[in-house]
């Protein structure tokens, strides 16, 4: 066995040896966290040929020296550092390393759910998304404001300030025009009437306004481009995958971008984790379990993956508002237990349901809802329209 204690500029490695007398011998290295060190470490750790190697999940130290090892056949276990914690008095690096070697010898401890290297590439790419998605958002929130600072209150009388017609009316304000030249730009569609929009778009922009608008639109555009270029690469990426994307795609709220997100973080076999509730578990998505002497304790959820956590009440909001069986699980819970509570228990069923349609490779169907009947309830007068005009059902007289 051995145990390796990783940091930022050092990995202490103990490895626990048995003899043929059933006498252990332990031997004790450290390394640097250079690629050639990392080298050094592999082909340390080869020339033992372990039975297992143990480290913690410390941030993203741990990450390069399993990658090492991962090269030379070595399959590392990471294990959660709350299961490995050391006993007072004896916090060392070289203690540390020990412990987790004497631990895995017991048998004691789990190792953390590790994708496959592409899956691991592409977590890169769909995490970075995540990232632009918050930049992206706090530009728009604060082209708001720099619009609402200057008089404009264009969200007053529009629901989606950077939908399509709201876009080309700042565009037009940034451009100097006057605000009869602007209503050109409001779409027919808005519920608004013409004089409340154009009272919404007087206002007083100052130079220091328009140059922050100009920026600000400039950005925003820039971040909107950046992110179809995420979402291509991503989506290459997940060729080989299109048939669970087209399945998670199928559910209420998800998307071909969520599915896609969602996927290279729990990846496509599920029988790593053995059951939805561990997957919940791992996640961090599902109550917490703390009981003592018949009582029932705290039950908040635990510290899991925060960007599945994130993608499932994202995909959990959006389900809230479709005609399915995740509404109705929604309205029960929000009256009794509130919005967020209500959001936290959709997204651990959305979860689940994600894990028994992979495990299956089975389409999503509804418990309570036949979509099957909707869409043939809501296109049927169409259909029959077009049958009679094509002389396939004679027309009455």
């Amino acid at each position: 066995m051995i145990g390796l204690d990783v940091h930022q500029q050092q990995i202490t490695a103990c490895a626990i040896i048995e003899q043929e007398d059933g006498s252990c011998v332990i031997e004790r290295r450290q390394f640097g966290t250079f690629k050639k060190n990392r080298r050094e470490l592999a082909a340390w750790a080869q020339s033992i040929g372990p039975d297992e190697v143990v480290m913690e999940s410390t941030g993203i130290y741990w990450k390069s020296p399993y990658a090492a090892l991962e090269h030379v056949g070595i399959y590392a276990k990471v294990v959660n550092a709350r299961h490995v914690r050391n006993v007072p008095g004896r916090k060392t690096d070289i203690g540390d390393a020990e412990w987790l070697a004497s631990l895995s010898r017991a048998g004691l401890l789990r190792g953390s759910f590790i994708p496959p290297e592409k899956m691991r590439q592409l977590r890169l790419i769909a995490r970075q998304r995540q990232k632009l998605t918050g930049m992206l958002a706090s530009e728009k929130n604060r082209l708001h404001k720099v619009l609402t600072d200057g008089g404009i209150r264009l969200g007053v009388v529009v629901s989606d300030i950077h939908g399509q017609s709201a876009r080309a009316m700042v565009k037009a304000l940034i451009a100097g025009q006057l605000p009869h030249e602007v209503l050109q730009y409001a779409s027919k569609r808005l519920r608004a009437p013409r004089k409340e929009i154009f009272d919404a778009l007087q206002g007083e922009l100052s130079e220091c306004h328009i140059f922050v608008l100009i920026e600000l639109m400039q950005h925003i555009e820039e971040l909107e481009a950046r992110m179809l270029r995420f979402d291509a690469r991503l989506l290459d990426g997940l060729e080989e995958e299109r048939p669970v994307l087209q399945l998670l795609c199928t559910i209420p709220g998800i998307d071909i971008m969520g599915a896609a997100m969602l996927l290279v973080e729990i990846g496509t076999d599920m029988s790593i984790f053995g059951s939805a509730d561990r997957l919940a578990s791992w996640v961090g998505i599902c109550p917490g379990n703390n009981e003592s002497a018949g009582k029932r304790k705290s039950g908040r959820t635990r510290k899991g993956n925060r960007y599945v956590r994130r993608l499932l009440c994202e995909c959990a909001h959006a389900a809230s508002r479709t005609t399915s069986v995740f509404k109705s699980k929604y309205t029960s819970l929000a009256i009794r237990r509130g919005h967020k509570r209500a959001i936290i228990a959709l997204a651990h069923k959305l979860l689940r349901t994600c894990y028994f349609m992979i495990s299956r490779g089975d389409c999503y169907r509804d418990s309570t809802v036949d979509f099957e009947a909707m869409a043939v309830k809501r296109n049927a007068p169409r259909w029959i329209k077009a049958l009679k005009a094509y002389g396939y059902i004679p027309a009455q007289a």
